[in-house]
């Protein structure tokens, strides 16, 4: 199979046609595994589809909280279609070759949906923060317009760096294995693949990362700090139960998402004894499964879309045939 040369700083780099995805190689029960992925995937579709179009429909429901929350209903959406569809094509139709280029554009896709899913918390943590810690300046520092404006920021932002992370991937030279033990292009096995100098992929992948998962959750663990003050100076106790409320929907989500992925990250960067098989499981499951959660939580224990999903429910009931 021969490779794509080009020429970087008087040095011959090599790109090969493609990498082939190698990965669950002693897992007994692949198939099922992932066809329990690809309901997954349907059930996040579907979840996240309905509470986009519930909240775009009500103008009621027009407000920063849910503007945060469509803005992690679409990342969940594109999350999960960056690597279950692929996962199919792998390891239920045998056809686990992947090109060059397209490598590079899913691990650029699940690298800006999976960082953008960690800062999406953070802003909806930030909205929690403001309501209950600021109640009276709640219309000046979190408004509509305020919360499009950071939205937008954390797009760009997350876009332009995960751009360039991959784009540095141009830099290596695949002359030995093409086999990526993941379940799709992962970075660190693939820069890792690379038979040059990969110290900067490395800075990189290790420090970026840490940073994009650890300084969101460091701001929400720091609003909570800020919020559970507010609370407990609160007279009332039914006061204090019904705002705790307000964030357990919140708290489930960055449960779900930040557990699992900060260990399986930290293990899989530092420790590379782990099982392949038992690191890719891992990983599968904890970016997965949280798109499927998120619009599940958010539909049952926030009030407001439950009512209108009910009402949407009844309405096509009583529609005439």
């Amino acid at each position: 199979m021969s490779s794509l040369k080009t020429v970087l700083n008087d040095s011959v780099i090599i790109h090969p046609p493609g990498f082939y995805i190698i990965a669950f190689q002693t897992f007994p029960y692949i198939r099922v595994y992932i066809i329990f992925l690809a309901f997954v995937y349907v059930v996040s579709l579907v979840f996240n589809t309905l509470l986009i179009y519930i909240i775009f429909c009500d103008h009621r429901l027009h407000t920063p909280k849910f503007l945060a929350v469509v803005n992690l209903a679409v990342i969940d959406i594109m999350l999960n279609t960056s690597t279950i569809p692929s996962m199919i094509k792998t390891f239920v139709f045998k056809d686990n070759f992947v090109p060059f280029n397209l490598c590079l554009l899913q691990m650029f896709a699940y690298y800006t949906f999976v960082t953008l899913e960690s800062w999406a918390l953070a802003v909806l943590a930030y909205d929690r923060l403001i309501a209950i810690c600021f109640p009276l300046r709640q219309n000046l520092l979190n408004t509509p317009l305020i919360m499009s404006c950071i939205i937008s920021l954390n797009w760009v932002y997350i876009v332009g760096l995960v751009a360039y992370g991959v784009g540095i991937m141009t830099r290596l030279s695949f002359c030995k294995s093409v086999r990526v033990f993941s379940y799709f292009c992962d970075y660190a096995p693939v820069f890792r693949l690379a038979c040059n100098d990969n110290t900067l992929q490395w800075l990189v992948g290790s420090y970026g990362g840490m940073f994009n998962l650890m300084t969101p959750f460091a701001f929400i663990c720091l609003s909570y700090i800020s919020i559970l003050v507010t609370v407990f100076r609160m007279k009332s106790v039914t006061s204090r139960i019904k705002t705790l409320a307000t964030c357990i929907e919140h708290l489930v989500l960055v449960a779900i998402f930040y557990i699992p992925i900060i260990i399986i990250f930290f293990i899989g960067l530092y420790v590379r004894a782990i099982d392949p098989d038992q690191r890719v499981l891992s990983l599968s499951l904890s970016s997965c499964i949280p798109p499927c959660i998120n619009p599940i939580v958010y539909s049952l224990k926030t009030k407001e879309i439950k009512t209108r999903a009910l009402t949407l429910v009844h309405r096509m009931k009583t529609r005439p045939q």
